[in-house]
């Protein structure tokens, strides 16, 4: 039996679901170590510590934002570690985190035989202020393995000097329990509705999509599903589209199937910066679960995710995306075609239950080496 101690940042029963898949391997016992509270633009949320029968889950009080991935830390010192003896200890964080910096040294302290597994989204070298920097290498050099959410970031890895054990393995995929196909869904010649979903920041290059719009010269609607600073500027931006372009602000988790459902494609238009580029864009499986085609951008992660299972177009290029909406609008059985591509992409790559079995077997693998 392995014994696992998990901490991750999950926060709705779609993230939990993934943990709980986990838990019912027969070869491994969980520890499941998450946040007491959890409060965002979308929710308020209050978890609590339970035991079943698979999994002990502990709920921990966190010093900082919930939602700051580097500057938080967890209120405890042994993570339950001196009680569990963990075999594997695997957070989710960022190595340059004060989190990951805070359960090496606890796994250290109270674990010292366990392995540890580190998880990183990060597909580019961003500038690190020098104490960064001391945080990354020592929890680096503290680790045995590391977990990545896309290709770029096991390469970066590698090109910072990490040769230990790593893979890309998704942090959360598709729980296909919540996203499913509506089968009453039909098209609508009238008005093709586009969305985005997301956060509205600089970034997700929600600009060049309404430029798009603007274009497309096609009965089209726009639905911008989400909030954030630029929300003011996206709004002016489309005035002169008139109700052709809605903003229907943030929706909470239990109401964003509802919401791609209403979509004939949905786009995830990203623009690379100098410090970020699209790390996963966990809202493209969403969509290909609920058989809605998807077109995005080449910005960091997205080609790898979408494979052949959608349309891409080059980051800020309105003119080109426009043309690829234009080419689903005209085209039935290329809207099928996709749509089918992306579901079965999403059923062999992406599913909780996938992922879950990938997880497991890395643990496996991680364990039985000397």
């Amino acid at each position: 039996m392995i014994k696992v101690l998990f901490i991750a940042r999950y926060r709705d029963a779609t993230m939990h679901r993934k943990v709980e898949l986990l838990a019912q391997m027969p070869d491994l016992s969980l520890c499941y170590i998450l946040p007491r509270f959890w409060q965002d633009e979308f929710v308020r949320i209050e978890q609590s510590t339970s035991l079943s029968r698979n999994v002990q889950q502990v709920a921990v009080p966190m010093v900082g934002r919930t939602g700051d991935p580097h500057r938080t830390l967890y209120r405890t010192l042994a993570f339950k570690m001196n009680h569990f003896q963990p075999h594997i200890v695997h957070a989710e964080e960022e190595p340059d985190s004060l989190a990951a910096l805070q359960i090496a040294l606890a796994q250290q302290v109270f674990a010292p035989r366990a392995k540890l597994v580190l998880y990183t989204w990060q597909n580019m070298d961003r500038p690190k202020r020098w104490y960064v920097k001391a945080v990354f290498r020592a929890t680096l050099q503290a680790s045995d393995a590391m977990l990545c959410a896309n290709h770029e970031a096991v390469e970066l890895l590698k090109q910072q000097g990490y040769h230990k054990r790593v893979a890309a393995i998704p942090a959360i995929g598709v729980d296909t329990q919540v996203f499913v196909p509506d089968p009453s869904r039909t098209y609508d010649r009238a008005a093709f509705t586009v969305g985005y979903l997301g956060r509205l920041v600089p970034e997700k290059g929600i600009d060049t999509l309404i430029q798009a719009i603007e274009r497309v010269a096609r009965p089209v609607r726009l639905l911008i599903i989400g909030d954030g600073p630029q929300r003011a500027a996206l709004e002016a931006q489309a005035t002169l589209l008139g109700d052709r372009v809605q903003f229907l602000g943030s929706v909470p988790p239990n109401q964003v199937t509802r919401r791609i459902t209403e979509l004939d494609a949905l786009v995830l238009p990203s623009r690379t910066t100098h410090v970020w580029k699209e790390q996963f864009g966990r809202v493209l499986i969403e969509a290909m679960a609920c058989k809605v085609p998807v077109v995005g951008s080449d910005s960091g992660a997205i080609p790898e995710v979408i494979g052949d299972a959608g349309l891409l177009f080059p980051e800020g290029n309105a003119t080109v995306l426009a043309e690829r909406l234009r080419q689903l609008i005209d085209s039935h059985q290329l809207r099928q075609e996709l749509a089918g591509r992306g579901y079965s992409r999403v059923m062999r790559y992406y599913t909780q239950e996938h992922i879950a079995v990938q997880t497991a077997e890395f643990y496996r693998t991680l364990q039985e080496a000397k």
